[in-house]
Order: C-alpha cells, then sequence, then structure tokens
C-alpha cells in the first residue's frame, strides 16, 4: 500500500514538472512573439523614417535578426519541453547501456577464468 501511495506521489510530483516546463515554453513563446513584432515594428519605422521603402525595410535581414537568433534558442527550449532528441533518442541510450553491459560482462569473464 505504502509503495503504491508513493509511486502516485512520484508520477504526480513528475506530472507538475512536466507542466511547469510547459508552462515556462509557452510564457517563453508568447514573450518571443511579443518582443519581436516590437522589435521589428521599431527597426520597420525607423529604416522607413531613414529613407527605404516598406518593402526594403521589412524584408532586410536586420528586421528579423532578432527572431532569427532567439528562435534556435526558443527551438531548443521547445525540444527540450517535447523531449525531442533526434541525436540521443531512448533507443539510443538503451543501446550505449547494452553496449557497456556487455562489454563489462566480457570483461569480468576474461579475468575470471
Amino acid at each position: 500500500m505504502e509503495l503504491e501511495e508513493t509511486n502516485r506521489t512520484n508520477k504526480m510530483l513528475r506530472a507538475k514538472k512536466h507542466v511547469d516546463e510547459l508552462k515556462g515554453f509557452y510564457i517563453h513563446l508568447l514573450v518571443y512573439i511579443l518582443v519581436n513584432i516590437f522589435i521589428t515594428t521599431v527597426t520597420v519605422i525607423a529604416r522607413i523614417n531613414g529613407g527605404e521603402s516598406f518593402g526594403e525595410a521589412f524584408f532586410s535581414f536586420a528586421s528579423f535578426s532578432t527572431a532569427i537568433f532567439w528562435g534556435i534558442g526558443l527551438a531548443f527550449h521547445a525540444a527540450k519541453v517535447y523531449n525531442y532528441s533526434p541525436f540521443f533518442s531512448k533507443d539510443w541510450e538503451k543501446r550505449q547501456i547494452q553496449k557497456y553491459i556487455e562489454k563489462d560482462k566480457k570483461e569480468s569473464e576474461k579475468y575470471s577464468r
């Protein structure tokens, strides 16, 4: 009975932690959108006042550079929250663990003979 209650408590704590991480990501996403709208608007207006056309001002790298680089960081945040790891997946972890278990087993057999 105690073990069951401990498991339930652990599941609740993990679920709460995941919800907090998800909430943090959504806040990050909202701030990203609002700040980048503001920065892009100010940049475009300043460039238009500098003599550029709307198209030149809007489609310049300077208008979106903050959004691009911050977006890379946001993508990594999303990958962490949604447990997306293209390089170190759960299958990869299992294969590595199995590899080291077998290596250790061979080493111990080598010295036990």
